[in-house]
Formats: C-alpha cells, sequence, structure tokens
C-alpha cells in the first residue's frame, strides 16, 4: 500500500500565514517561509501554498514567496491562487512550485485543466474544490469561499480527472477550522469514484481524525493548517500514532 500524505497549507495574505474558521475570521499564524522550512525539517510529506486572496483580488500568486519558499524546503510544493493561463503556471512552476492548485479559473474556464495536463503534464494539475453542504448536495464555491455556483461536488471532480487533473484537493467548507473532524461520508465517495489521488481539506483537530479520514474517508493525503501552525499537533507525533494504527507513512529521521 502507498504511503498516506500528510500535508500542512499554508494559506497566505498580504505575505503573511493566516486561518480562518468556515474560511472567515482570519488571524495571523505566523511567517510562511519559516513554517515552510520547519514543516520540512519535521517530516512533511508535501506542502501546499494558497493565496487565499488573489482570485478575488484579481491579481497573480507572490511569484518572490513562492521562489523564498521554494529554496526553504525539500519536499514537493503545490502553489494556488489567482492562476488564469498556462503562463501563470510556468511562470510558478520556474519559481520552484511542484505542482499547480486551481480552483475559480477552472470552474470558469474548465479547458484550463487539459491545457495544463497537455503541456506539463497530469501530475502537475490539481483542481481544489471549495465545496459547502447544503441538505444531500455538495454545492462547489469560487473566490475563497465567496461565490456560489452550480457547479456539484461529485459530477465537477469527474469531469476534471476526465479532463486530466492529476489529484483532487477538497475541502468541506462545513468543516473548515472546526476542528470535528474530515468530511469523510463525502471523502469516501469521491474515493470510489475516482481513481486520481484526494486530499483531505477542513476539520482536523486530533491525531484520531488524520486516522479516521484515512480509514473512514479513504483519502491519500490529509491537508491542515491551524493544528500544525500553532503547535497543536506535532508531525513526527502524527505520523508515529498513524503507524502504530496501521496506517502506512514515509517516517524521516529528525
Amino acid at each position: 500500500m502507498l504511503a498516506k500524505r500528510i500535508i500542512p497549507c499554508l494559506d497566505i495574505k498580504d505575505g503573511q500565514t493566516v486561518k480562518g474558521t468556515n474560511f472567515v475570521n482570519l488571524r495571523q499564524a505566523g511567517d510562511p517561509v519559516e513554517l515552510a522550512r520547519a514543516y520540512s525539517q519535521q517530516g512533511a510529506d508535501e506542502l501546499v501554498f494558497l493565496d487565499i486572496t488573489a482570485s478575488f483580488e484579481g491579481r497573480k500568486t507572490f511569484t518572490e514567496l513562492v521562489k523564498r519558499i521554494a529554496a526553504n524546503i525539500s519536499i514537493p510544493f503545490t502553489v494556488g491562487g489567482g492562476i488564469h493561463e498556462l503562463s501563470d503556471v510556468d511562470r510558478l512552476l520556474n519559481a520552484g512550485a511542484d505542482k499547480i492548485s486551481i480552483n475559480s479559473s477552472a470552474i470558469r474556464h474548465p479547458e484550463l485543466i487539459d491545457e495544463i495536463a497537455k503541456h506539463f503534464g497530469s501530475q502537475v494539475c490539481v483542481l481544489a474544490v471549495d465545496a459547502k453542504q447544503v441538505g444531500n448536495r455538495w454545492r462547489c464555491y469560487l473566490n475563497g469561499g465567496r461565490v456560489e455556483t452550480d457547479k456539484e461536488l461529485f459530477s465537477w471532480t469527474k469531469e476534471a480527472e476526465e479532463r486530466g487533473a492529476g489529484e483532487i484537493l477538497f475541502t468541506s467548507m462545513n468543516h473548515d477550522g472546526v476542528k470535528t473532524g474530515y468530511a469523510n461520508e463525502a471523502l469516501a465517495t469521491l474515493a470510489d469514484g475516482l481513481s486520481i489521488p484526494i486530499i483531505a481539506s477542513g476539520g482536523a483537530g486530533t491525531m484520531e481524525h488524520f486516522s479516521d479520514v484515512f480509514t473512514q474517508g479513504k483519502a491519500d493525503a490529509a491537508l491542515a493548517a491551524s493544528v500544525f501552525h500553532f503547535g497543536e499537533i506535532k508531525i513526527p507525533e502524527l505520523k508515529s500514532y498513524l503507524c502504530a494504527q496501521g496506517i502506512p507513512m514515509r517516517i524521516v529521521n529528525q
């Protein structure tokens, strides 16, 4: 069985790491370069950097910050926010990103998924989906959770896979920052319906939540932010716990 992945997420606003609850009430969480370096050293499997207001503010992702982070880490690095065309992807890959995460631009222009996969390979293209459950439907949102769309989680991710997306990063807006566990039922449905890896996001509060998302939610990777940023869970201890639960992990010597 492939090792499961633990992925800290740096949500960036105005050059600083921030974290909120249900996509609002943001608070400062530290210098992104220092956090990235620490996570790389602690044995994180990958790092995700999301410029969370780039699409809303209509500007490009902070290329210089991407370069500084890339120079300080030795793990795969995914960058998202304000990516609208192939030249944005090229610019960020040249700055040191390994993968690109697209969300709002993919909903508006689904063919962008095809173009990225064709030019750079599916492994570069991560489709990020911010979705909120209303009744029995999961509705997808644009611009950092600000704008509801007519896209539905399961059909949209299936279309993205068919267009060439290499991974799905699914954030449950209902669970974001609440720390009561991941959206495991929806995640398991995604995993059963798709053949590409699923990254779970939204809801991590305890080590048990990570165990549950890999077993009940069938996720390939678990992304979290505040529990790592504020020292509530240490990555080496988390990985040791998960290994003891029989979940395969990549362990690095500190």
